[in-house]
């Protein structure tokens, strides 16, 4: 930052905000995917309707998938969510060093080190 280039922190804490709200919206996903999907076995019909059984297991292994999907799409998110809140709290602390190096030297000029 010594360069002369500056980073914008609001679009980075825009992001997290962003992705923050993602991993809300994937929390109330996985809880429909795992609790308002079951479906009972009597639903797919009798002992009459020989496929009933084999209709349940397939809804019941597709239930699951899905719900591994949000769980490790939710992982990731909150993985890179995690990763851009480390990169944004780099760049905070090294911004107000720099600010501190330059009101701390004489003539204005910049003691810090180059990021």
């Amino acid at each position: 930052m010594s360069n002369g280039m500056r980073v914008d922190l609001s679009a980075l804490d825009e992001v997290i905000r962003k992705l923050n709200g993602l991993l809300s919206d994937m929390d109330n996903a996985h809880n429909k995917a795992k609790y308002q999907t079951d479906i009972p076995s009597t639903a797919f019909g009798s002992m009459k309707f020989l496929e009933s059984n084999d209709l349940h297991d397939a809804h019941q292994k597709q239930k699951t998938r899905i719900e591994t999907m949000i769980k490790d799409l939710h992982q990731l998110i909150d993985d890179f969510s995690t990763s851009t809140s480390k990169v944004r709290d780099k760049y905070n602390n090294q911004e107000h060093a720099n600010k501190q190096g330059v009101s701390a030297a004489p003539n204005g000029g910049s003691t810090g080190s180059a990021y």
